[in-house]
């Protein structure tokens, strides 16, 4: 696959692509399920988007991943954005494409995962670590680019060094981020933050849907300031 290309003003600095560029809209945050045990992945989608978290990002990962995808699209219709994680290749983007999916994020940068999503019309959130990554992650035309794991790697302190040059790629850091530190991330130029166990917890696996929604109210809460 080639590199979409990208526009440029008079300095040579690439900007809005205008065959590709699709701004993440889904909300400032999107939480993560992953694991657990199965049955609580309705009740736990549920809930977050009853406490205003409008991106759900499932996990091939977790059991039931595609029935959650169709169920959560069924129930809530445009008022969330689903998606599936964790995407390794080419089918998983075909199978969440067929259970309502908007958008594919996998921890990694796949050109083939890519043409793929773009085929299926699925935004593409690809993993990202480095500079170089995150350029040409932007260039095959990621919707935005999940840079991860973003605490380990130096958490805002180090989103906004590298958004320094790069102020024209969008970025969802992921990996690490607690509820209370998720505001930083935007304040230091995400365009949304990705959280998985720190916002879910063991809801997946217990149930303990109490103590999501504290935390969801929290953190929507937080974003909104």
């Amino acid at each position: 696959m080639t590199d979409r290309t990208t526009t440029s003003d008079s300095t040579g600095v690439p900007g809005p692509r205008d065959d590709a560029r699709h701004r993440h809209q889904a909300g400032p945050a999107v939480a993560i399920l992953r694991g657990g045990t199965g049955p609580h992945v309705h009740d736990v989608v549920d809930t977050l988007v009853g406490c205003g978290v409008t991106a759900i990002e499932i996990t091939t990962n977790t059991p039931g991943w595609r029935d959650g995808i169709e169920r959560a699209v069924s129930q809530h219709g445009s008022a969330v954005s689903v998606g599936v994680g964790t995407v390794l290749d080419v089918r998983q983007i075909d199978e969440a494409a067929a259970a309502g999916a908007s958008f594919a994020v996998s921890p990694h940068l796949d050109p083939d995962l890519a043409e793929r999503a773009h085929e299926r019309g699925l935004g593409w959130y690809p993993g990202a670590a480095t500079p170089t990554e995150i350029v040409r992650a932007w260039r095959l035309g990621a919707r935005a680019v999940k840079v991860f794991p973003a605490a380990q790697l130096g958490g805002p302190a180090f989103l906004r060094q590298v958004l320094a040059p790069l102020d024209f790629v969008d970025v969802v850091p992921t990996g690490g981020i607690g509820v209370d530190d998720a505001a930083d991330y935007l304040a230091a130029g995400a365009v949304a933050v990705g959280l998985g166990s720190p916002l879910v917890g063991d809801a997946l696996s217990t149930g303990d849907l109490d103590a999501l929604r504290s935390r969801a109210e929290r953190l929507t809460a937080a974003l909104r300031r």
